[in-house]
């Protein structure tokens, strides 16, 4: 980039593709965690969540925003298993 086209930038960012965005994610982590029951269920999802936010500052996501992002996908993971529900009590 040419010193004339950094003039006004300060701190250039990066965007960083969002978790709950990652489909094929969400849904494998979600059949995952429906399978686990007590124990492995809450060791699966802190080990995935820990993974996933060290990965995001390691890339160089600010910690506010790495916490979003896991807050985000939580919430995705958390649909994923309402419509595999849904779609269990529909095929009886």
């Amino acid at each position: 980039m040419s010193d004339q086209a950094m003039i006004g930038q300060t701190n250039p960012s990066i965007a960083f593709f969002p978790l709950a965005n990652r489909t094929d994610l969400v849904r494998r982590s979600a059949v995952e965690l429906d399978r686990l029951n007590g124990y492995a269920a809450v060791e699966f999802w802190k080990t995935t969540c820990r993974a996933l936010g060290s990965e995001l500052l390691s890339l160089g996501c600010p910690e506010d925003e790495m916490r979003v992002e896991i807050m985000d996908f939580q919430a995705a993971v958390q649909m994923e298993l309402m419509w595999l529900h849904r779609a269990e009590e529909a095929h009886g």
